[in-house]
């Protein structure tokens, strides 16, 4: 009885290819310098204005009889404006309420008698089908 042999052809070189490295462009700014908070100005020079002036919030404060407590309230036309956008909101959403449940009424019948006619067919169909 003779061993197979098996023949190995001999291993060709395959050239690599170099690929250079990637570079890029890095951009550069010029830095923002910020001022510390506790800037002032030297000694012997007048500052322009050091009074600070309040923007107004538009909330009020509104003392509570016989209590020391102050409560904020909004100006009136901030309490207007939200009390009528309520009032709006709540009329949209019960009107359109009503309105589904009627639609509900109405067409419930008619879905009604389209699904026996559907189905009806459905079984017509299905019938024929069976006895041909």
């Amino acid at each position: 009885m003779e061993i197979p042999s098996i023949i190995i052809p001999s291993v060709e070189n395959i050239e690599t290819i170099s690929i250079p490295l990637p570079t890029a462009n890095v951009p550069s700014y010029v830095p923002l310098v910020v001022p510390p908070s506790d800037l002032e100005p030297p000694p012997g020079i007048k500052s322009e204005s050091t009074e600070t002036e309040e923007a107004p919030t538009g909330i009020r404060r509104i003392d509570i009889p016989f209590t020391d407590y102050d409560v904020p309230v909004p100006e009136n036309e901030i309490l207007i404006t939200a009390g009528g956008t309520a009032v709006v909101s709540v009329a949209a959403t019960l009107t359109a309420t009503a309105a589904f449940k009627w639609a509900v009424t109405a067409m419930k019948p008619i879905l009604k008698t389209l699904i026996k006619k559907i189905s009806g067919r459905k079984g017509k169909e299905e019938g024929d089908n069976g006895e041909t």
